[in-house]
């Protein structure tokens, strides 16, 4: 695994997700594209007004996207958050023309949702569509965007996101000791070393 200072300076120009940018596509033929693909994780489609990105993560980006999943799901075990991973489901809303798949994403409490509570993106290759413009209309209350080591969370406020200090959903997280545990050879020593730090915490 990268250490954070190697996170912190590594070039995200697109050499390793393969990405591909089409525009004048039809909200029908995001469908058509969505039902071909069926259940299978990947390739991601993201629909925004026309333009359709279509990403193959790299395994890196998804052993990023999973620690972090798991860190949180880790976090919320010791502090008694009920919490339902929901993966990268699939988010439409036609009248607005934008779908998304998150890298990661939660409903938290016992009610059930229509949305998540939490998504989480990690750019690992840079160049892609603004999933906050995406997102911004689907409803999602929180967005953790990972770049480079580190995460930024924003909340959706007056139909914007904007840049947040700490996490609402999950208050009391700090994200940046969360991140410092990424650089774990394997998610055992990730998980084991965060809920130390966590147990040891009041």
């Amino acid at each position: 695994m990268y250490s954070r200072a190697q996170l912190e300076s590594r070039d995200d120009r697109p050499t390793e997700d393969h990405v591909v940018l089409m525009s004048g596509v039809t909200w029908e033929d995001y469908e058509r594209l969505l039902e071909i693909r069926g259940d299978k994780s990947s390739p991601r489609f993201t629909y925004l007004e026309g333009v359709l990105e279509i990403m193959s993560p790299s395994r890196d980006h998804e052993t990023i996207k999973s620690l972090i999943g798991r860190l949180v799901e880790v976090y919320c075990l010791e502090r008694g958050i009920l919490f339902m991973p929901v993966g990268s489901w699939t988010l439409k809303e036609p009248r607005e023309e934008r779908g998304v798949e998150p890298d990661e994403c939660y409903v938290f409490g016992a009610a059930d949702a229509d949305r998540p509570h939490l998504a989480i993106e990690v750019v690992w290759t840079s160049g892609r569509l603004d999933k906050l413009e995406v997102y911004r209309k689907l409803g999602v209350q929180e967005v953790w965007y990972w770049q480079k080591g580190r995460i930024q969370p924003h909340a959706l406020r007056g139909g914007r996101y904007e840049a947040i200090d700490s996490s609402e959903v999950l208050p009391g997280l700090d994200l940046d000791l969360l991140t410092k545990f990424l650089d774990r050879p394997t998610a055992y020593d990730a998980i084991r070393d965060f809920r130390a730090v966590l147990t040891a915490r009041p």
